[in-house]
């Protein structure tokens, strides 16, 4: 096991260079609503604005690697234990993209040794180049309810078809986390609507819900229209941002990127990438939310 002992804190800020690395983790409450290739567009949209993106991936299956037409082969788990180093579990798969394959991490979180935990903040300040954005891929599957890593993030985006069983399968979620981890404030993303109409009023019906009942405030985080040159970028295992940057979903995913860019940062207080290694620390501890029926 490399020996990561030391300043831990001062690595991470040699490493990112400043104070706030943004940090938005996007869930959902089923799949098939395009969230992976939402977060590859999103971050290749990023890039060409001149920032550098890291993607934490916790999908097994359809994940973000594919949609760059990359393998997963390893997870951050194999640079922890050692197995690996953590140049080879890295995924480049555009200018100015990486991704980082952490489904294995995550499903040892809870298990990992002091010598592990220290591993997990040592091999991140191995990394070259600092992160300006760190987009989160959560999993839907977890023991707890919710991914350790949204919980750790900055930003929540929920993101939902505007379909009816969609939007209620996503109000059980937003209230599952805001009563089960005191979360209060999250952002929905309508994916696959018609137009920007049917994507507010979809918003809408789930906030006004959500704020009625005191269960949390919903922010819009935009909407990707229904576009047939996104499945015909998928088919070939690329962002349609990059083939299709005229497309109506490619204008878009730009949108996106540019607004997050416009959020407001996470404060003095809320810290950068540090402050969420801490806390995903904190969450390797069992989590024991409160019993939710939604």
């Amino acid at each position: 096991m490399p020996d990561y002992r030391g300043d831990q804190a001062a690595g991470l800020r040699r490493l990112f260079g400043r104070e706030q690395t943004r940090i938005v983790a996007f869930a959902s409450a089923n799949h098939g609503v395009g969230k992976s290739q939402l977060i590859a567009n999103v971050a290749a949209a990023l890039a060409r604005l001149g920032k550098e993106v890291l993607i934490l991936d916790e999908t097994t299956r359809n994940n973000v690697a594919t949609c760059f037409g990359s393998l997963i082969r390893y997870d951050l788990y194999h640079a922890i234990s050692g197995e690996k180093a953590l140049t080879e579990v890295l995924l480049y798969v555009a200018p100015g993209v990486r991704v980082l394959p952490a489904a294995l991490t995550l499903k040892k979180l809870s298990r990992l040794t002091y010598e592990q935990q220290q591993a997990l903040v040592g091999s991140l300040t191995t990394m070259e180049h600092p992160a300006d954005v760190i987009l989160v891929d959560a999993s839907l599957d977890h023991p707890e309810g919710f991914s350790p890593l949204g919980l750790a993030a900055h930003e929540n985006v929920f993101v939902t078809l505007p379909a009816s069983q969609s939007l209620k399968d996503s109000y059980a979620l937003v209230k599952k986390v805001s009563l089960g981890y005191a979360r209060k404030e999250f952002r929905i993303l309508v994916s696959m609507a018609r137009n920007l109409d049917e994507a507010v009023a979809a918003h809408a019906n789930i906030a006004k819900v959500a704020d009625s009942r005191r269960i949390a405030k919903l922010e819009f985080a935009g909407f990707v229209p229904i576009d047939e040159r996104v499945r015909q970028a998928s088919r070939v295992r690329q962002p349609v941002i990059g083939l299709y940057p005229e497309a109506a979903a490619s204008k878009a995913y730009r949108k996106i990127a540019t607004e997050i860019l416009a959020w407001p940062g996470s404060g003095a207080e809320g810290g950068g990438l540090e402050q969420f290694v801490k806390q995903l620390l904190h969450l390797s501890q069992p989590i024991d939310p409160i019993a939710i029926c939604a």
